[in-house]
C-alpha cells in the first residue's frame, strides 16, 4: 500500500497543485456500519449519493472516508485496488490527506471537496473513465457537493 500511496501523493502534487507530503495516512478496512459510525463523529467523507444527507439510509452508501483527527482513510472492507474506480476513491480521500497536512481551510466541508472530485475526475480520465458515469452523478449533485450553500 505505501508504494500506491507514494504514487498517488507524488501523482497528485504534480496534478492539482497541491504540496507533496509522504506522510502516509492509516489505511483502515471497515464495514458500511463503521464508516457510519466514523462518518457520525465527524470525518470528511466520500459518498456515491451525497445528495440524501439526511438519514441512516444515505449514510449506508458512504464510499470512503477521511479523518483529519486520526490521519486515517477508511475504505470499505472488500476494497482490493484492482480497478482504476477503486483507486479513485483512495485518490479523493488523499486529496483530503494532503489538503489536512498542509493545513488549508475552506469555507465548509462542500468546498473541500471541489479539489478532491477535481483529482479523482482527473485520475479516471487518465483511464478513459468519466467520474459522473462510474459514480452516476449529474451535475446539480456535483454543485451541492462541492458549493457552500448554506
Amino acid at each position: 500500500m505505501d508504494i500506491l500511496l507514494t504514487a498517488i501523493v507524488t501523482w497528485l502534487s504534480l496534478n492539482v497543485a497541491l504540496p507533496a507530503n509522504y506522510e502516509h495516512p492509516r489505511i483502515a478496512f471497515v464495514s458500511s456500519d463503521q464508516m457510519y459510525a466514523v462518518r457520525m463523529s465527524g470525518a470528511s467523507d466520500s459518498m456515491a449519493n451525497a445528495g440524501d444527507r439526511p438519514g441512516r439510509r444515505a449514510w449506508s452508501q458512504i464510499v470512503a472516508l477521511y479523518d483529519d483527527r486520526n490521519r486515517t482513510v477508511y475504505l470499505p472492507h472488500d476494497w482490493k485496488g484492482d480497478t482504476p474506480t477503486e483507486v479513485s476513491v483512495l485518490v479523493h480521500e488523499m486529496v483530503h490527506h494532503l489538503q489536512n497536512l498542509a493545513g488549508l481551510r475552506y469555507a465548509c466541508a462542500e468546498e473541500r471537496e471541489e479539489l478532491a472530485y477535481a483529482a479523482q475526475g482527473r485520475w479516471l480520465a487518465l483511464y478513459g473513465r468519466n467520474f459522473k458515469k462510474e459514480f452516476k452523478v449529474d451535475d446539480l449533485t456535483m454543485a451541492l457537493r462541492t458549493k457552500c450553500v448554506h
